[in-house]
């Protein structure tokens, strides 16, 4: 596979302005909580979002899913309005990362980093794949839009080529905006919300280019708080609330909306969705992964062994899920 183009540098005199800022200093869809028609959308053929019996979900993206994996709000929100769907749902989310795959690289370089997190995607054989990035790639700015949409849409062609002839189903995620919450001051959040923009732009031009479905919580959640609630905890990191909103939005762009005291109904489930996400966090990304796969290998590798034993752990925390899904609610 060849090298991702990288991106354009110079991300750091942007993302200052931010960081000073912030130096300063049971699901619950609430009624209020009201999903712009346009964000949930649905097209015909495979733009539609959609979740079919047996479907293996990967959740692929930055800090906003790799933080979801500890709420289990979305993956709640997905599994109980699909019971006796028997979903297996893999969040892969990993915060700082970007469509170059920057985090993943570790000690490597982001190319490698890129590479694994292709292979392991392949190696859990997706039908569905969400895809959530652009939040980070916003810190470019205008200069930065053309290589975000253009690695975006390598990343859908390298990822729907995984399975041949029966490639996953692909749904694009824009990133939630930014939010005038202490400390970060309104004038940084409009600018960065400003620059976001342009990026939540690109992700839907690449999903209509790839006929992918839309889950567009840049157009949904803005405003979208309960009252006295707010949507992150710093401007920047979802709150729970924040969490909430968001798997309100997922379940109607799926067809499938909540209302009421979602959370009252479904507490049970989630606790046993984050305890299942928490096992497979520990299978994918184990502590001492430098010493077990990585460069010092050699020193420890001879471990890797165990890693595998949690595959029937997380698969009896699935059944659990599962189970609980089917229950009325």
């Amino acid at each position: 596979m060849p090298a991702p183009t990288r991106r354009p540098t110079g991300l750091l005199p942007t993302l200052l302005p931010l960081v000073r800022a912030l130096a300063l200093g049971a699901v619950v869809v609430p009624a209020s909580i009201v999903v712009p028609a346009a964000a949930v959308a649905r097209e015909g053929g495979e733009g539609r979002c959609e979740l079919r019996a047996g479907d293996r979900v990967i959740l692929l993206g930055d800090a906003f899913l790799e933080r979801e994996g500890e709420r289990g709000a979305i993956e709640t929100a997905l599994v109980a309005t699909h019971p006796g769907a028997g979903l297996t749902i893999r969040n892969l989310g990993w915060s700082g990362d970007t469509v170059w795959a920057e985090a993943r690289g570790v000690f490597d370089a982001p190319s490698a980093g890129y590479a694994r997190m292709i292979e392991l995607v392949g190696s859990l054989e997706p039908t569905v794949v969400l895809v959530a990035y652009g939040r980070n790639e916003s810190f470019a700015g205008p200069a930065g839009v053309a290589a975000f949409r253009t690695q975006l849409a390598t990343l859908c062609r390298d990822l729907r080529a995984l399975r041949g002839d029966d490639p996953p189903r692909l749904v694009l995620v824009t990133p939630p905006p930014f939010e005038a919450t202490p400390p970060l001051p309104a004038a940084i959040a409009a600018a960065r919300n400003e620059a976001l923009a342009a990026y939540a732009a690109a992700i839907r031009a690449v999903a209509s280019d790839e006929r992918a479905g839309v889950v567009d919580l840049f157009a949904s959640l803005e405003g979208a708080a309960p009252p006295g609630e707010r949507l992150t905890e710093n401007g920047i990191h979802m709150s729970h609330a924040g969490y909430d909103a968001a798997a309100a939005v997922f379940a109607a762009a799926f067809g499938r909306p909540v209302s009421g005291d979602f959370a009252g109904r479904s507490s049970a489930l989630r606790e046993a969705v984050v305890a299942k996400n928490r096992l497979f966090f520990h299978r994918w990304r184990p502590a001492n992964e430098t010493y077990l796969f990585l460069f010092r290998r050699h020193e420890q590798g001879n471990n890797a062994v165990e890693i595998p034993q949690f595959d029937p752990l997380v698969a009896e925390a699935e059944a659990t899920v599962r189970t609980l899904a089917e229950e009325p609610r």
